[in-house]
C-alpha cells in the first residue's frame, strides 16, 4: 500500500492514493482491531498528511488504568502548507461497535466512529496529553472515544456529549464545556468515512460548544445552532476565545 501526503483543497478534495481494505480486515476476525488500527493510520496519512506522534490512552491515570483490549490511540499531524492545522484523531473508538436506537438505520448511521479535533497552528502539544493548559484536546478525545460504551450508547452527527454532569470548563481560560459532533469542514470529503456497508467507519469533528449553545440544541435543533455557528463565521477549529452565538447581550441575542 502506497501512502501519500494530502495535497488537494481543504474541504473539498484530496489528492488519489490507495484506500486501504478496510472490508477485508473485517472479514478476518482474528486480526479485525489491528488491521482496523493499521486502515485508520493510512486513511489518516493518505487524505491528511504523515502521523507525527501517537498519544497512546491519554484519559488514563494511574487510578484509571486501561486494559490492551480497550486501548485508544489519539493520532497527531502537525500543520503543513495543505492543512496549517494541527489535527488529533482517535483511533480504538471504532473497535467496538455502537447500538444502533430502534429508530436508526445502519445504511444511513454508522455504528463504528472516530473523531477529531482541529487545533491552531500556534497551538502547543509540546507537553502531551498531560500538559494541563494545552493537553485537554487530547484527553477529551480518549474520554468521548470511551463514552458510547462506558455509557451503553449511540453518538452520531448532532449529538451533544458534556464534559461531567454538571458540565464543567474544559480549562480555566474558556467557558466552553462539552462538544458536538459533526463532519469537519477543515477536511477532504474523502476523509468522512473509510470503507463501506455496516462496518464503515464514520469520521466526526468535535466542535467544543458553550453550555448556552448546549441549552439551545437541545430546546430549538441542531440546525437552529449550526446555523448560527455558521452565521458567525465559527468552524470546526477549537477557538476558546470564540464568540457565544446563544449568549443573550443586553437582553438580546
Amino acid at each position: 500500500m502506497t501512502l501519500r501526503k494530502h495535497t488537494g483543497k481543504i474541504g473539498l478534495s484530496s489528492a488519489p492514493c490507495e484506500p486501504p481494505d478496510v472490508n477485508l480486515a473485517m472479514s478476518v476476525r482474528k486480526s479485525a482491531q489491528p488491521l482496523r488500527r493499521q486502515n485508520i493510520h493510512a486513511h489518516v496519512e493518505c487524505h491528511i498528511g504523515r502521523i507525527e506522534q501517537v498519544f497512546q490512552n491519554p484519559d488514563a491515570s494511574r487510578d484509571a488504568p486501561y486494559s490492551a483490549h480497550d486501548d485508544i490511540e489519539v493520532l497527531h499531524v502537525a500543520p503543513d502548507p495543505a492543512l496549517p492545522y494541527h489535527l488529533l484523531v482517535t483511533a480504538g473508538m471504532s473497535d467496538q461497535p455502537m447500538i444502533l436506537p430502534a429508530d436508526k438505520n445502519q445504511d444511513e448511521a454508522p455504528s463504528r466512529l472516530e473523531l477529531m479535533m482541529i487545533l491552531p497552528q500556534q497551538w502547543s502539544l509540546a507537553g502531551g496529553a498531560q500538559d494541563e493548559r494545552y493537553g485537554w484536546p487530547i484527553r477529551w478525545l480518549g474520554t468521548l472515544a470511551r463514552y458510547p460504551r462506558i455509557h451503553n450508547l449511540w453518538l452520531g452527527w448532532g449529538d451533544v456529549v458534556p464534559n461531567g454532569n454538571p458540565p464543567r470548563p474544559f480549562v480555566s481560560y474558556t467557558r466552553q464545556c462539552g462538544a458536538i459532533l459533526a463532519p469537519s469542514l477543515q477536511v477532504p470529503v474523502a476523509f468522512y468515512e473509510l470503507g463501506s456497508g455496516p462496518d464503515r467507519i464514520a469520521f466526526y469533528a468535535a466542535i467544543p460548544l458553550y453550555l448556552e449553545e448546549m441549552a439551545l440544541r437541545q430546546r430549538e435543533g441542531m440546525e437552529v445552532l449550526f446555523t448560527k455557528l455558521l452565521e458567525h463565521d465559527i468552524r470546526d477549529i477549537v477557538d476558546c476565545k470564540r464568540r457565544n452565538v446563544a449568549k443573550r447581550f443586553f437582553g438580546l441575542f
